[in-house]
């Protein structure tokens, strides 16, 4: 389940959006959309009254009503997710330059401490390429939430279960958009072909990103 992410930039113009913010960007010094975890804040594309813009979420959409952050959601069949999956206002394109899933085994690094499991980042084709989300208002604010799919050959080694659901450019408009059974359509595993992976890395320890 990926609960890392990176978006190595600032809005632009990507996707047919303004390079501005729906809201004000956030002033303290804990906003830093580089490092994505979970119930931090990041950037989102989304519409509103007709204009594609960027805004500022946490990744919870939830906020805080489960027990973990709600960062990944798959089954969207379900009442509570197809309720804000079948409305084009609710959804919304998470950028992001890579992402990270850890290693199945943990790994003796060899300097006497216990063996831990390394850090694997997948990228794409794309610069920055666009995840499927939506989001809802929460009582602390507006939280998203990435949409899942099967994993591809490359993720499936490391994580077996589910990878995010990466769009191609001319699918942003239909998730926007489209209806609920023609953004279901898109839930699908990304080109295997069109991304690479480095790792394992172990940043705690060696201090590698």
């Amino acid at each position: 389940m990926c609960n890392r992410a990176r978006m190595r930039g600032e809005p632009e113009t990507l996707w047919g959006s303004m390079a501005q913010l729906f809201s004000e960007r956030p002033r303290d010094n804990r906003f830093d959309p580089v490092e994505l975890r979970p119930k931090s804040r990041s950037y989102v594309v989304r519409e509103q009254d007709g204009e594609r813009a960027w805004d500022v979420m946490t990744w919870d959409v939830l906020g805080g009503k489960a027990k973990w952050p709600m960062t990944n959601v798959r089954q969207l069949a379900l009442p509570q997710w197809r309720r804000l999956a079948e409305k084009p206002e609710n959804r919304c394109i998470v950028p992001l330059t890579e992402f990270c899933e850890f290693t199945p085994d943990k790994h003796d690094l060899g300097d006497g401490r216990p063996p831990l499991k390394g850090e694997m980042w997948f990228s794409t084709d794309q610069r920055v390429f666009p995840v499927a989300g939506f989001w809802q208002r929460t009582k602390d604010g507006t939280g998203f939430t990435m949409v899942t799919c099967d994993p591809n050959e490359l993720v499936a080694p490391i994580h077996p279960k589910a990878m995010i659901t990466i769009l191609e450019p001319e699918d942003v408009d239909t998730w926007l958009r489209g209806s609920y059974d023609e953004v279901v359509a898109l839930q699908k595993p990304y080109d295997a072909a069109k991304m690479t992976v480095r790792g394992p890395v172990f940043p705690t320890r060696t201090g590698e990103e």
